[in-house]
């Protein structure tokens, strides 16, 4: 048998790259993320984080103990451009700046996004004071939430919730029955709506929410993907996820 030895030729230029950390039982973030992507020239990397039910600020602050490991099983030994840690309530628990620490162990070079710190850009960038929020949460949950948002500088006028304790559960909430929810609250008083959690099916009906409501509506996923590409310097535009994008 006759051995031919072929040099390959390898790629010297690479899409932007970004790596998602998400929740272990997260139905909801991928699909999200690749439905803005789809068909620009970026790279979406995922590994999940093993979460632990019900959720509180101690299973979520464990949760992060994690993360180096996950985020170094993101293409071992490669660069990443971004990281976003898809946990909204995870990063207010856990600490953003612990987040990034945990992260760039693994990954040095990597921007580090997350669901409320990319909201916080987002409010500041549309010169947003005061919002409704709307959250799957317990009331422990949704305690840190508001907490956050008044240390951010944030006004909260309302908030409402469901009072669900498993994140599983949260991502089984039916799209429909949510979109009736979101577009009876009262946003009188409020320059936006918040909608918190990355399990929720927010983004496909955020373009319908301002329509109907007549405010801007913010989501985790929405803003975490927004920052991401901001992060990544994609400035193309992209329509049919919210006036955010428009900015």
């Amino acid at each position: 048998m006759k051995l031919i030895k072929i040099e390959p030729s390898f790629n010297s230029k690479f899409n932007p790259r970004i790596g998602l950390i998400t929740l272990g039982s997260d139905f909801r973030i991928e699909k999200d993320f690749n439905k803005v992507i789809y068909g620009r020239n970026i790279d979406l990397y995922v590994n999940r984080i093993h979460c632990y039910n019900p959720l509180t600020n101690e299973t979520l602050t464990k949760m992060a103990n994690d993360i180096t490991k996950v985020t170094k099983e993101i293409l071992p030994d490669q660069k990443i451009d971004c990281v976003a840690y898809g946990c909204t309530s995870g990063t207010i628990a856990a600490g953003y700046n612990s987040i990034k620490q945990k992260i760039n162990l693994a990954k040095p070079e990597a921007k580090v996004t997350t669901p409320i710190t990319s909201t916080i850009k987002a409010l500041k960038k549309l010169n947003i004071k005061r919002i409704s929020i709307f959250t799957p949460y317990t009331k422990e949950i949704n305690d840190s939430v508001v907490k956050f948002f008044e240390k951010e500088n944030i006004s909260i006028d309302s908030l409402s919730y469901y009072g669900i304790p498993s994140d599983i559960d949260i991502g089984k909430v039916d799209q429909n029955s949510l979109f009736k929810v979101l577009s009876e609250i009262k946003l009188d008083n409020s320059d936006a709506l918040f909608v918190s959690c990355t399990a929720l099916p927010v983004l496909s009906i955020i373009d319908k929410l301002e329509k109907k409501l007549k405010k801007i509506v913010l989501s985790s996923n929405q803003t975490l993907i927004w920052d991401s590409l901001n992060q990544i310097n994609f400035r193309d535009n992209i329509v049919g996820f919210g006036k955010l994008f428009n900015t």
